[in-house]
């Protein structure tokens, strides 16, 4: 029902009655308003009525062609599944139960249902709650708590295997009112979670990279106001990760672990860990600001590479997870599930006791049988390169066929050799380790199989082995060894522009490789994709559609000298020896309007001429008004010598951006100390239109 009442009804109701009225369930969902309000204390307005309209409308399967089309931040936010990335990388079976504190609109409560057996979720918002509910109301393991956390908290039970405060620690102070709001909060978490449980924060890391590199506070919505302490307030505190560990050191926790969600934990693509940290090259993914313009102050790529060579990323990470209990097998974590459906999925490495392993899990029904599919194309590969030299990395897919787990391999990528020889000038080495590679995909190449994907990343180095570490995109056809080189060249310049610096021609040249075939490889990569992501819009496409500017501030401040260049006046004196720069100076100031130059020019007995250079660009100037010490100066060819065309007398256009007019004072009566007064109007024109228009004069006189 509405929530403004039926027909006939009161527009506000008592309390009670309007509670008695708000549904209990929905769909399979459970709703308690015991500790609620009667109100909605905080909302985002409108949106959420749109946003309900679609969860009650539409399916899930949907969402993705809706946030397309909507062009919406709040829509990407609350409905892309990607946001659950942050934990459906977790530990958490059917076995678990799981409290989630500010659930809002349910998109990371249904990955948590999913996974749970029992999932309990806290929220102050009625109407959020009911998004959560609808668009998870054929899960029957999900009660929704609606009220103030202080209200409902005191009656949650103290055995959760797993509580969950995912963009919520940073609001400690509006949950907890005390000196100390964020240790008492954490304090009051930790005592709902079982022994052997996990409490689960994620949050932004307030000297994040990206703050420094020109985004806006995430909270506030400012430059720099985390970074500088948040000097003008706010609800939020985000934490560094020493920040963190002070909170958790007050609250007496010893057992907990980072991770660092990248590019940051609300839409991560990567979960790294102090077991598995970033390697140089890998962080390239850095323009997510969705929500809100922001400045481009440097490139975070570059900048990343440094900071992880100096092993400084945990400082710098732009988000934080840290989960306080045991620390889970999982080291790492990556997703590849924008992609189509059928071939969603997550890559991990895991501890175990005997060792690490890589595994690749499903993360849909429909990509189960391509992850099985794997098996099959290490037996292929197998075949095809049996006596080459080259190694596939063995894999073992799970008895019940939830995974397929790979041996962790030691080595380098082949991409990593390749980037380190371009950044030495060393061409000598890098074409021997192509050629190697292209020695290597060139046997049995008229075995029927094929990796079609064989790029430099997938290939690890360790001395004189080489290994295939992922074959994802196997095929059981021939495919010309000199397509999957273009495409492994093509593919590595592409993702890096320091890489233009190779001679890509050249490499082409060395395969044999015709214009036309290279046309033809690229139309097919193209497809390729196009079939990999379902021909869904990326991320990078998506943020382009909500219409948010990343602004190089460096442009700006040339184009704003450029403004400050355009508004002033060089004047140059000739004593009798002509003009020159050291006899010039600027007036600035000199504008009062846009196009009128108003100016009084101070110049003794001594100067014979006075050149005023109005502007650096191409324009029609019309003098105004000219005169010395008070006494008006006729406008003639004696008296004024311009390099403009003159286009009738006293306005001239100069098609040249070093426009000037010089008055010939020598013949004007002067004084020893003098005033030149002027005022002019001043048009800027392009460089065409100027020519044409001098052109036409020189024609016409």
């Amino acid at each position: 029902m509405s929530e403004k009442g039926r027909p006939g009804e009161p527009l506000y109701l008592k309390q009670e009655d309007l509670i008695s009225r708000l549904p209990e369930k929905i769909g399979k969902v459970s709703l308690d308003y015991k500790h609620y309000p009667g109100e909605d204390l905080y909302s985002d307005g409108s949106i959420e009525d749109e946003i309900l309209s679609i969860v009650k409308e539409a399916s899930a399967f949907e969402y993705p062609e809706i946030i397309e089309k909507r062009g919406s931040w709040p829509v990407l936010y609350h409905l892309s599944p990607l946001r659950a990335n942050i934990v459906d990388w977790l530990p958490i079976d059917k076995n678990h139960k799981v409290l989630e504190i500010g659930s809002g609109c349910g998109v990371i409560t249904e990955k948590l249902s999913e996974k749970a057996g029992e999932v309990t979720c806290v929220d102050l918002s009625a109407k959020r709650s009911h998004i959560n509910a609808y668009r998870n109301q054929d899960k029957d393991n999900i009660t929704i708590h609606v009220g103030n956390f202080s209200d409902i908290e005191p009656e949650l039970p103290a055995d959760y295997d797993y509580v969950c405060l995912i963009g919520v620690f940073e609001y400690g102070q509006s949950y907890i009112h005390s000196k100390t709001p964020y240790e008492d909060f954490m304090k009051i978490m930790l005592r709902h979670v079982k022994d052997g449980g996990r409490l689960v924060i994620a949050i932004e890391n307030k000297m994040g990279l990206k703050y420094f590199a020109g985004c806006k506070e995430d909270h506030v919505g400012t430059y720099f106001s985390g970074l500088e302490g948040y000097p003008d307030g706010g609800s939020a505190r985000t934490f560094t990760r020493t920040g963190l560990e002070r909170i958790m050191a007050s609250c007496e926790v010893k057992d907990y672990s980072f991770y660092y969600p990248y590019p940051d934990y609300k839409f991560p693509t990567v979960i790294y860990s102090d077991r598995r940290l970033p390697l140089p090259g890998e962080l390239t993914n850095n323009m997510r600001n969705f929500d809100r313009d922001r400045m481009v102050l440097f490139n975070e790529k570059y900048v990343f590479d440094g900071i992880i060579k100096d092993n400084l990323f945990p400082v710098f990470s732009n988000s934080y997870m840290v989960v306080i209990g045991k620390e889970p097998d999982i080291i790492y974590a990556k997703y590849s599930n924008d992609r189509a459906q059928q071939y969603a999925l997550r890559t991990e490495i895991v501890e175990t006791s005997s060792g690490k392993v890589i595994r690749k899990i499903p993360s849909s029904k429909e990509a189960q049988e391509h992850i099985a599919r794997m098996e099959r194309s290490y037996q292929l590969l197998l075949g095809r390169y049996e006596g080459s030299g080259l190694k596939i990395n063995p894999c073992r897919l799970a008895e019940d066929k939830s995974y397929v787990e790979f041996p962790f391999e030691k080595g380098r990528t082949l991409e990593e050799l390749l980037d380190e020889c371009l950044e030495k000038d060393d061409m000598d080495e890098f074409y021997r380790l192509f050629d190697k590679y292209y020695s290597f995909i060139s046997y049995g190449s008229d075995s029927g199989a094929a990796d079609y994907d064989l790029i430099f990343a997938n290939i690890l180095v360790d001395g004189d082995d080489w290994t295939v570490i992922d074959y994802e995109w196997t095929v059981e056809e021939q495919v010309a060894p000199e397509e999957i080189a273009f495409r492994a060249v093509y593919c590595y310049v592409l993702e890096e522009e320091k890489r233009n610096k190779l001679n890509f021609d050249l490499i082409i040249s060395k395969l044999g490789i015709s214009a036309r075939d290279a046309d033809e490889y690229r139309e097919k990569e193209f497809k390729f994709q196009k079939k990999v992501t379902g021909k869904r819009k990326s991320m990078g496409e998506i943020r382009a559609a909500i219409g948010t500017y990343a602004v190089d501030p460096r442009i700006l401040m040339e184009q704003h000298l450029q403004e400050i260049l355009n508004k002033r006046i060089q004047i140059y004196l000739d004593k009798g020896r002509g003009f020159s720069e050291e006899d010039s100076y600027y007036m600035p100031d000199v504008y009062t309007d846009e196009y009128t130059i108003e100016a009084e020019i101070p110049f003794d007995g001594n100067v014979c001429a006075l050149r005023i250079d109005p502007a650096d660009r191409f324009c029609i100037v019309k003098i105004k008004e000219l005169s010395v010490n008070g006494e008006t100066v006729p406008v003639s060819k004696k008296t004024v010598i311009t390099n403009g065309k003159n286009v009738k007398n006293g306005t001239y256009v100069f098609a040249t951006k070093d426009p000037n007019l010089t008055v010939n004072v020598s013949l004007l009566p002067r004084q020893g100390e003098n005033i030149l007064s002027v005022k002019l109007e001043l048009s800027p024109l392009q460089e065409e239109i100027a020519g044409d228009i001098a052109e036409g004069v020189k024609r016409l006189f």
